[in-house]
């Protein structure tokens, strides 16, 4: 394992288990080096299956990997899908242990999630367009415990002083939460804002009763050593954040 990849920094119950990759301790070459671990990106395939397997090697088992479409689709973890089909989901749950939950990102916001208990846990990928159309929400929901008893983790993703976005954005949220404003600061630019993830997410959590929310200080784009980042790089590969629970 990379000695750079990291557990998360929250409370979580100790059988509840998590993991960030970087960029680092994979084999990948030019835009993709060298840990990418998205199949979709343009990289050689023997280079994701090499990289995917020097994961899966710490890891208890397969992560269940999505084709991710900035939806609100929740995947069950444990559930195998038909033979080389890959679910088309935004989030992951599981419930039984072994079962790893997995998002991968590259400045969308990867968060993670575990109830007190440590008897569910949860993995979501949350771009603007997944935060606008609920997928906190419906991950939430498919945890199926009061959400005061459950906890999250906002992983590396673009920082607010480099996310700009038009203001058909910032309207989408103000128009569904007048406090998503305080998320949003003008640019230089006419029409553009800077727009802050950790914090369009916190509130979002806040508003369906999670309270508890730990991280969201990494950004993607400010350092290329550590991070992959499409809006900084365009071609670049893909980090995971994965959770799982142990026996």
């Amino acid at each position: 394992m990379s000695p750079d990849w990291f557990e998360p920094d929250w409370p979580a119950p100790e059988r509840v288990r998590a993991l960030v990759t970087t960029r680092h301790g994979g084999v990948s070459d030019g835009p993709w080096a060298s840990m990418n671990l998205g199949a979709h990106v343009g990289d050689s395939p023997i280079a994701v299956a090499r990289n995917r397997a020097i994961l899966r090697a710490v890891v208890p088992a397969e992560p269940c990997w999505l084709n991710q479409v900035h939806g609100t689709d929740v995947w069950d973890a444990a559930s195998a899908g038909a033979e080389g089909v890959v679910p088309r989901a935004d989030a992951a749950v599981a419930r039984k242990a072994g079962a790893v939950c997995a998002v991968m990102t590259a400045d969308c916001l990867p968060v993670l999630f575990c109830d007190d208990d440590g008897s569910v846990v949860a993995a979501a990928h949350a771009g603007w367009r997944g935060l606008a159309s609920g997928i906190l929400d419906a991950t939430v929901a498919r945890m199926d415990v009061a959400p005061a008893r459950i906890m999250a983790w906002m992983g590396p993703a673009i920082g607010p002083d480099a996310f700009e976005v038009g203001s058909e954005v910032r309207e989408r949220f103000v128009a569904a939460d007048k406090d998503a404003a305080r998320a949003f600061l003008s640019a230089e630019s006419a029409g553009k804002w800077y727009a802050d993830l950790f914090e369009l997410a916190r509130q979002r959590l806040r508003a369906i009763g999670v309270e508890r929310v730990y991280g969201g200080d990494v950004c993607t784009y400010s350092d290329p050593l550590r991070w992959f980042s499409y809006r900084r790089d365009g071609v670049t590969g893909r980090l995971a954040s994965l959770v799982w629970l142990s026996d």
